[in-house]
């Protein structure tokens, strides 16, 4: 009995082959799906943008006006809000944004109000249906971006499916309970007027559970909104990528920008449905004034749509370029090697997509298709164990930087040189960065090659967040070791030294690759020349790195290098 206790139950491996044999069984309806939802959202979003920021704000100052009941306050907040985030740059990214938790709400709503209906009629459907809202409310949100990109790749479309999943619940849930506490003498009475079911429902039930059936949407809205940061490491676009940017590189002031607009969003959104679900002074709904405002947005929506849609068709070259999407990691020496063939492939004519993700996310996207390459990848120790997963559903077009490095570094007036020299130095910590990098794996099995390393322990956190302590470390001139690599800019900026590692663990010298999609050759025969072409030096991405630290953004150092560099850059493109 104890032997089958201990025995692990395989739950892992079943969930495993139900999502392959999921993926595998529906993937003609996932590839439709995918196709039709971003197609919707790109003509969405494409739309938004279209119009002039300025008289965006200004047309919705004046709805939001009309809608608080000609107060100051609110209007007065959304437009000073707006304009601080077209102000910083986040005007794109703020339409990305609300676009994902429109869609996103929008289907929560359809599924959530029927949903919730027949839970109310049905208390077998109840009793069925919530320990399923109890399952999606209390797992944890990361969970659902692992079927989302086996369903639907990266983008919009895994973003707002797994902000469906994360939010739906309060919509469903309060619809339930709202036609539940409905009195029981007024139903009692529409029946006694021989109401159908139908005209009970729509002129009774619904009208008296309106408010707290707007409640609900009004907490799907806000926790589809609270989704955007979680769906952004699957390359949902928006300002949450700019969120998760600022976090894995510890930068505090875009960080604190992108979320403030993040704030101020949520805000506007907040108090216009509430304004929708108001009473006016007298009592009565607000019917007539929603519905003129709700018919306003809609045609300048269409105006808008129709008048991209022209200067499509009239500026015809503008659009001839090959689209291309780069999937990167984003680590200091990707962000600045995905931005300098970015720079080029532009120079070429191609429209180039970059898209952030994680390491594991990268190499599936390009496998699967979603991506077209990648300039990221660590081989042959860093990231072997995803080179062997994928190896056959894509290309290996070789290294595109020969000599990296990496390990334990330290700064170089600690007087320590090996790993076998480590006993209690920095609190017996490992100060590390994400944890799925592969030079995390590769501090793992160093606590188990080195004996001394056995009881410390690996702080698993950003690359922003180790170069934040390396940088407050060495100011006070204290002791700490940090999973390092190379090129890294903070080897131009600190003394530091690798720590000697003659166990091996962190292998030898490394090579960053390059990878693409099978078919690339076939479908962009130019492009995969240039990019399989694509070669550079540790001293070529340092000098890049070296402008982005200082505060330089990455187009502008890649621009930079690129202009300087024209003698290499032309040997790609022969």
């Amino acid at each position: 009995m104890l032997d089958i206790l201990q025995k692990k139950l395989p739950v892992a491996q079943l969930v495993e082959a139900f999502t392959e044999w999921i993926t595998k069984t529906f993937s003609g309806l996932f590839d439709f799906l995918q196709m039709i939802g971003s197609t919707i959202m790109d003509f969405v979003t494409n739309t938004l943008v279209f119009i002039n920021p300025l008289l965006f704000i200004i047309l919705a100052t004046l709805a939001v006006f009309f809608l608080a009941k000609k107060k100051w306050p609110l209007p007065t907040l959304t437009a000073l809000g707006l304009l601080f985030i077209y102000n910083q740059g986040l005007w794109e990214q703020l339409m990305n944004t609300l676009t994902l938790v429109i869609v996103a709400s929008l289907i929560s709503i359809v599924i959530g109000v029927p949903l919730g209906i027949w839970m109310a009629k049905n208390n077998t459907v109840k009793n069925i249906v919530n320990p399923i809202l109890d399952f999606m409310q209390t797992m944890p949100a990361f969970v659902y971006l692992i079927p989302a990109v086996a369903f639907f790749g990266i983008g919009m479309v895994p973003g707002v499916f797994a902000s469906v999943i994360f939010a739906l619940p309060p919509t469903v849930r309060f619809t339930n309970l709202a036609i539940r506490e409905i009195s029981t003498e007024l139903i009692e009475a529409s029946d006694s007027f021989g109401s159908t079911p139908s005209q009970k429902l729509f002129k009774v039930e619904l009208p008296l559970a309106k408010n707290t059936i707007m409640a609900g949407v009004n907490q799907t809205m806000m926790l589809a909104l609270s989704m955007v940061v979680t769906g952004s490491m699957i390359g949902a676009p928006g300002l949450g990528r700019e969120v998760l940017s600022a976090l894995q590189k510890a930068d505090i002031g875009n960080g604190f920008v992108s979320g403030i607009s993040l704030v101020i969003l949520a805000i506007i959104l907040d108090r216009v449905t509430q304004a929708f679900n108001a009473k006016s002074e007298g009592g009565k709904p607000k019917s007539s004034m929603n519905k003129w405002i709700g018919i306003a947005a809609l045609v300048v929506f269409l105006g808008a749509a129709l008048g991209r849609v022209f200067m499509t068709m009239s500026n015809g070259n503008s659009e001839q370029g090959k689209s291309v999407t780069i999937s990167y990691m984003q680590w200091d020496t990707e962000i600045a090697s995905t931005n300098v063939i970015a720079t080029v492939l532009k120079d070429k004519g191609y429209k180039v997509d970059m898209i952030p993700l994680d390491n594991a996310v990268m190499w599936q996207s390009v496998a699967n298709g979603d991506s077209d390459f990648s300039v990221s990848p660590w081989l042959p120790v860093t990231q072997a164990s995803l080179y062997k997963k994928h190896k056959n559903q894509l290309d290996d077009l070789g290294p595109n930087l020969k000599g990296t490095k990496l390990g334990l570094v330290v700064p170089s007036y600690m007087d320590v040189n090996s790993i076998n020299d480590l006993s209690d130095q920095a609190g017996k910590t490992l100060t590390g960065i994400e944890p799925g990098a592969g030079i995390m794996e590769a501090a793992e099995n160093a606590q188990k090659d080195y004996s001394n390393l056995s009881d410390w322990e690996l702080t698993k956190a950003s690359t922003g967040a180790m170069t934040t302590a390396l940088d407050k470390a060495i100011k006070n001139e204290e002791e700490i070791i940090v999973t390092g690599w190379s090129p890294h800019w903070m080897f131009s900026k600190y003394d530091l030294k690798y720590l000697e590692d003659p166990e091996g663990s962190f292998g030898k010298e490394e090579n960053i690759n390059t990878i693409a999609r099978k078919g690339l050759k076939e479908d962009l025969p130019e492009l995969y020349q240039i990019i399989d072409q694509f070669s550079w030096t540790t001293e070529d991405m340092q000098e890049v790195m070296l402008d982005m630290n200082k505060g330089m953004s990455p187009e502008k150092a890649a621009r930079k290098w690129v202009d300087a560099n024209e003698d290499k850059v032309n040997e790609w493109l022969k």
